[in-house]
């Protein structure tokens, strides 16, 4: 099974964001072998605004692609635009079967903050699709603010908190491959409840990272994915490409 995954889309009505989110469309559309989905991992919206929303359902298309919310999103307009629901400040939690897999992505965001937290209402969400998940099937987990520390303290100090309750959900199941996230904007490896931690590059930017230099972002780059590639024995394996 391959999965595409990207974050940070930033779409703000404004042609740089929608050339870099059009770009990094068209090239996965291009590819000799199409991916078994497609995953946005949060900040689709730069101010949360529905028009942005509106942008963005038009540069999908008619493409399937599964999306969660970031710090950026706005909880009521995300709801009207992208899944035709009333607005409410209830987290966007959702759960994706695949032939090869089942995806829940949970929102970490927290109304008004940039920093991340799941509430108990998405913890119990993820519970209880874990539970409905027969033992042999695998599952990937996602949502847009990392759980551990990156090293990058502009993003170390708006991860996501409280990460100690979702470790001891996961630990329950071993069919959880691995879990996806974002926020960071550049790509990055690591490890949380004993399975890999897998951050999509950004697509609007780029972090420098603190040893780099002095320099925060980096607007010059070009947008990135990041493709996982998982065995049927639930290995992982990520490969990361620049979009140019």
């Amino acid at each position: 099974m391959l999965i595409a995954h990207v974050s940070d889309v930033h779409v703000d009505n404004r042609p740089r964001a929608a050339e870099r989110t059009a770009r990094v469309l068209t090239h996965l559309g291009g590819l000799r072998r199409p991916p078994d989905a497609v995953l946005i991992t949060g900040d689709l919206a730069d101010h949360g605004a529905e028009a942005e929303y509106e942008e963005l359902r038009t540069l999908l298309g008619d493409r399937t692609v599964l999306l969660c919310p970031g710090n950026h999103d706005r909880r009521g307009p995300y709801r009207k635009v992208l899944l035709g629901e009333p607005a409410s400040e209830e987290p966007i939690n959702s759960v994706h079967d695949l032939p090869a897999a089942r995806i829940v992505l949970l929102d970490s965001s927290i109304p008004g903050r940039d920093d991340g937290h799941l509430d108990d209402a998405t913890l119990d969400f993820l519970a209880a699709a874990l539970a409905d998940t027969p033992a042999d099937r695998t599952v990937l987990v996602g949502f847009h603010h990392p759980p551990v520390i990156l090293h990058v303290p502009f993003i170390d100090d708006i991860r996501q908190h409280g990460e100690q309750r979702l470790a001891a959900v996961v630990e329950r199941h071993p069919n959880v491959a691995a879990l996806l996230c974002g926020h960071a904007h550049t790509p990055a490896a690591s490890t949380f409840a004993g399975r890999p931690l897998l951050v999509a590059p950004g697509v609007v930017s780029t972090l420098h990272l603190p040893w780099e230099t002095e320099e925060i972002v980096d607007e010059s780059r070009p947008p990135a994915i990041a493709y996982h590639d998982i065995d049927p024995d639930r290995r992982v394996t990520t490969h990361y490409r620049l979009v140019v």
